[in-house]
C-alpha cells in the first residue's frame, strides 16, 4: 500500500509540473469536511445512540480529519425544521434519539459539545442549516406535536413526499431568521452555512403547490419565477443582516449547486448544460455575492474534470470571475471518489488534480469535501494525499477584510528557557487593539540558523495554539535558532512577530517573566 501511495503521488507530480501549473503558497486556505446529520449519513452513525457513544464518535471524526489538516467542520445541526441543539423554536432532531422531540439521555446539549471539542483543536465550526426543508419524507418521518409543520400548517407546501416551509411568506422568512438568530446570539459558532435546498428541484412541467401564496404576496410581479427569487433574495439579505447584527464576526456562506445560470440562458453565465441554482432553486447567488450579502460561497463542482457538459475547470474558473472579493471555497465530490469509480472519477489523480487546479488560483481560498464518512476507507490514498502532501502543513483561514482589517497586538514579555533540555516560550497576552479584540490564539514559528524570518512559509509553523506557552518537543537548542511568535484575532488576522532566539544551554531555572509594564487597566 504505501508503494502504491509512492507511486501515485510521483505520477501526480510529474503530471502537474507537464501541465505547467504554479500553484501558489496555501499557508492561507480554508480546509472543511462537511459533516451531514440527516438519515445519520455522517454522525451519529446510528439512531439511538448513547450519549458518550455519540461523543466519542464525534471526537473520532474529528480527531481524523484535523490530523488530515483540516481546519474547518461544516456540521449539519438543522436537517429538517428540527435541532442537534436546545433550541427554542424546534424539536430535537430523530436522527439524535430516534424519536422527534427526544432530549438526548443523559442530557447534553450536541451542538455545544461540538463547538468546544472543535475549538480546542484550534478549528473553526459552521452550523449548518437547511432552511427550507420542513418535512424530510410525510410518511416515514418523526414529527413530533410540536414540530412547527403541526403548529402552523398553512406555512408549508409539499413536494413530492416532503414538507418544505413556504419562502413566499413573510412569516416563514421571519420565523427562519429568527431559528438563525437563536443559535448565533447563543452559540460560538464561526459561521452560519447553508446548502443548496431553497426552492425543491423538480422537473419540466412539474409545478409547485405556491400559487396561492403568489396570489397573496406578490403584488409588483407578474412572473412567479422572479417572484420566488426575490423571496429567496429578501430571505438571505435579512439573515445577513441579522447575523452581523448580533455577532459580526460570524461568517455566513452558501454552497448553492455549481452552476449559477447556463450561458444558453444568460450571457453571464458559465459553458456549462445543466441544473442552475437560478433557475431551478431561484437562488440568485452572483446577486449575493455582488451584493456582499454572503462572505464566502462553497459550489458544489461535483463533476471531474474530464465532464463535457459541466466540467469542473470551467466552473471553478466561472466561480473565481464572479466573486465580487468574496470568498469561494469549492465543493468536491468526496463520495464519488468512493462510490462512483466510473468516468473521470476512476482516475486516481482526478481530485488531486482538482486540488492543484484551485491552488493555482488566486481567487480560489480553499476546499470543502462531501462528506466525512466518505473518507472511510481510504479510497486511492486519500488521507495520505492530504496528510502528507497536500496538507502536509498547518495552514490559517483566509482572513476576511471586509469583515475586520485590523489585526491583534503582538505577544508582550516573549522569554525562552530549558526545561529538561528542551526550550520551553513563554509570552503574556497583550491588550486589546483599536477595535477592542484581543488574541484568540497564536503561531509559533521556528526558523534554523541562517533562515530569514518569513511568516509566510507555512513549513516554519511548529504550533496554532490558544496557550501563552509552548514547549518545543523536537528539541530545537542550536545557536541562532529563532522563534517567531505572532497573535491572531477571531478572523485570523496576524499580528507582528515578536521574536526570541535559542541558545545551546541545557538546563536553567529562571523565572521567565518579570514585572508586567504599567499599562493601566487591562480588561479580559
Amino acid at each position: 500500500m504505501k508503494i502504491h501511495w509512492i507511486l501515485l503521488l510521483a505520477l501526480l507530480q510529474t503530471a502537474f509540473v507537464l501541465n505547467c501549473h504554479s500553484p501558489r503558497t496555501y499557508k492561507r486556505e480554508f480546509r472543511a469536511v462537511w459533516v451531514a446529520t440527516i438519515h445519520n449519513i455522517d454522525w451519529p452513525s446510528q439512531k439511538g445512540l448513547s450519549t458518550a457513544q455519540q461523543q466519542a464518535e464525534f471526537i473520532q471524526l474529528i480527531e481524523r480529519h484535523r490530523r488530515m489538516g483540516m481546519n474547518a467542520v461544516i456540521v449539519q445541526v438543522r436537517a429538517s425544521g428540527d435541532a442537534f441543539y436546545l433550541s427554542g423554536y424546534e424539536p430535537w432532531s430523530e436522527w439524535l434519539s430516534g424519536t422527534q422531540g427526544q432530549a438526548p439521555q443523559p442530557f447534553y446539549d450536541p451542538l455545544e459539545f461540538m463547538i468546544a471539542e472543535t475549538h480546542r483543536r484550534g478549528m473553526e465550526f459552521h452550523a449548518w442549516i437547511n432552511p427550507f426543508r420542513g418535512v424530510s419524507h410525510t410518511r416515514f418521518s418523526s414529527v413530533a406535536p410540536d414540530h412547527i409543520s403541526r403548529q402552523q400548517p398553512g406555512w408549508f407546501f409539499q413536494f413530492k413526499n416532503t414538507l418544505y416551509f413556504n419562502p413566499g411568506i413573510p412569516a416563514v422568512r421571519q420565523y427562519l431568521c429568527d431559528v438563525v438568530r437563536q443559535i448565533v446570539a447563543c452559540y460560538d459558532v464561526d459561521g452560519i452555512h447553508f446548502d443548496d435546498y431553497f426552492y425543491p428541484y423538480r422537473k419540466p412541467g412539474e409545478l409547485l403547490a405556491d400559487a396561492h401564496t403568489f396570489r397573496k404576496y406578490g403584488k409588483g410581479f407578474t412572473d412567479i419565477e422572479a417572484w420566488r427569487r426575490d423571496n429567496i433574495d429578501q430571505f438571505i439579505h435579512q439573515v445577513a443582516d441579522s447575523i452581523r447584527a448580533l455577532k459580526p464576526y460570524v461568517k455566513f456562506g452558501v454552497s448553492p449547486i455549481g452552476i449559477w445560470r447556463n450561458k444558453r440562458d444568460d450571457p453571464r453565465g458559465s459553458n456549462s448544460h445543466s441544473f442552475a441554482s437560478y433557475d431551478m432553486a431561484y437562488a440568485d447567488v452572483r446577486k449575493w455575492l455582488q451584493q456582499g450579502w454572503i462572505d464566502y460561497v462553497a459550489p458544489q463542482l461535483y463533476w471531474s474534470t474530464a465532464h463535457q457538459g459541466a466540467n469542473y475547470e470551467e466552473l471553478i474558473q466561472w466561480w473565481a470571475d464572479n466573486a465580487f472579493g468574496r470568498h469561494v471555497y469549492v465543493g468536491h465530490a468526496m463520495f464519488k471518489v468512493k462510490n462512483e469509480p466510473s468516468g473521470g472519477w476512476k482516475n486516481p489523480l482526478e481530485l488531486p488534480r482538482q486540488l492543484h487546479i484551485l491552488r493555482s488560483m488566486p481567487r480560489i481560498q480553499g476546499s470543502i469535501f462531501y462528506s466525512a464518512n466518505s473518507f472511510e476507507g481510504n479510497p486511492y490514498q486519500v488521507e495520505q494525499l492530504l496528510e502528507e502532501d497536500f496538507y502536509r502543513y498547518p495552514a490559517l483561514p483566509p482572513a476576511m477584510p471586509w469583515k475586520d482589517a485590523l489585526p491583534p497586538l503582538p505577544p508582550w514579555e516573549v522569554h525562552i528557557s530549558y526545561e529538561q533540555e528542551l526550550p520551553v516560550i513563554r509570552w503574556r497576552r497583550p491588550i486589546a487593539a483599536a477595535d477592542g479584540q484581543r488574541p484568540l490564539r497564536y503561531v509559533v514559528y521556528g526558523f534554523p540558523s541562517g533562515k530569514a524570518i518569513d511568516l509566510s512559509r507555512p513549513e516554519f509553523i511548529r504550533a496554532i495554539q490558544a496557550d501563552t506557552l509552548f514547549t518545543d518537543s523536537l528539541g530545537m537548542q542550536q545557536a541562532g535558532y529563532r522563534y517567531a511568535i505572532t497573535a491572531l484575532d477571531r478572523l485570523h488576522n496576524e499580528s507582528e512577530a515578536a521574536i526570541v532566539e535559542a541558545r545551546p544551554l541545557k538546563r536553567i531555572a529562571t523565572d521567565a517573566f518579570g514585572p508586567p509594564p504599567d499599562l493601566g487597566t487591562v480588561k479580559e
